[in-house]
């Protein structure tokens, strides 16, 4: 049995499987309120806890229907002893298999992980580096595509692009046998406006923040961000979608409202966050020479998936001068398996505990 995990700034999921070569289902999965604990181990934890499987009772079922529900149930201290290896997707750098969450207070360390637990085999990775992993097992009908490409008969490179809570990016390299994938923080460098409104946008933004980085604009809260910008220089919010934003998710009352085209400014924000979401996978791409493919990952592409799809992501995504034409070339797909990180963990984890196995 190995545990995987995806930890990320707003939840924690976590997974037993039983994985041994190809990817199977969760054998027990559980997600968990990352804000509501002080520590990775304290879920970990929680959810490794023995359960103890109820009685059968005759309301259930047949006594068949019992059986399975208690057996899926039961995660007792000799289960959790049986864990051959475990890896975490943390969203934050990966230094020495140790991790100062960049989202939350957290400091996540995998030689400490495998004491407390009694785990053998204990390895971290940049949440992105795990969804690049997780990338490698996914089916073709779990991705949706934005531009076919024209991809070459031989292998390249991948690269790797995800906005949610945060802007995560990677890459996959060739090495003529396999894709090896590599962690970067590149959602962090300096946001580069390519129009006279994204500029407007940056001078903003600098009102609030020293350095303005991708991520300030390409995350949940950076599609607020773009809002707020559109509501004080254009003065065109509706008093209904004011109210709204009071009481929900901005994010979520954002993308609603704006591809539903109800409210102009929503549509305005989401124009921006695709153009400037297009601009910096292109500018991924080409830094990686992502021949072999451009993803995106995370939460919100999935979301916004019709709006990605009407032409303003592709536009800024080729739109780089003499280099249209090979950015034309290049496949760019969503991934819509929001497990893809926590499958990716659970691939390494499976690859350390049959390495492990005698």
């Amino acid at each position: 049995m190995i545990l995987a995990g995806d930890i990320g700034g707003t939840k924690t999921n976590l997974a037993l499987f039983d994985w041994k070569t190809e990817r199977v289902a969760p054998a027990r999965e559980q997600t968990f309120v990352s804000a509501d604990y002080k520590s990775l181990e304290e879920i970990v934890a929680e959810f490794l806890k023995p359960r103890i499987p109820r009685e059968p009772h005759p309301s259930d079922g047949n006594e068949e229907a019992d059986t399975s529900t208690a057996a899926s149930e039961r995660v007792g201290s000799e289960e959790s002893h049986a864990i051959t290896a475990a890896c975490f997707g943390v969203a934050g750098p990966v230094i020495e298999n140790r991790s100062r969450t960049t989202n939350l207070p957290w400091v996540v360390d995998g030689a400490e992980l495998a004491a407390r637990f009694t785990i053998p085999s204990v390895r971290l990775l940049n949440d992105l580096e795990a969804t690049a992993y997780g990338l490698l097992v996914l089916r073709p009908d779990e991705m949706e595509g934005l531009n076919a490409g024209s991809p070459l008969p031989h292998k390249s490179a991948m690269a790797l692009i995800a906005a949610g809570t945060g802007l995560g990016e990677a890459i996959l390299f060739w090495d003529g046998t396999r894709y090896h994938p590599m962690p970067s923080e590149g959602g962090h460098a300096s946001f580069a406006p390519t129009s006279d409104i994204e500029i407007e946008l940056l001078r903003h933004l600098r009102t609030s923040y020293l350095h303005v980085s991708y991520e300030r604009v390409l995350s949940g809260a950076g599609l607020y961000a773009i809002y707020e910008f559109l509501r004080d220089t254009k003065k065109n919010e509706p008093t209904w979608v004011a109210e709204r934003l009071r009481v929900g998710d901005p994010a979520a009352v954002i993308t609603e409202v704006g591809l539903s085209k109800q409210a102009e400014i929503c549509v305005q924000t989401l124009d921006m966050f695709a153009a400037v979401y297009g601009a910096e996978a292109g500018n991924l791409a080409l830094k990686v020479l992502a021949l072999d493919g451009v993803y995106l990952g995370g939460g919100i592409a999935p979301k916004l998936l019709p709006k990605l799809k009407d032409g303003t992501f592709m536009r800024a995504f080729t739109n780089k001068g003499r280099y249209k034409r090979l950015l034309s070339t290049m496949p760019v797909r969503v991934i819509m398996n929001q497990k893809t990180a926590l499958l990716g963990a659970a691939s390494v984890a499976a690859q350390r505990g049959a390495a492990a196995s005698p």
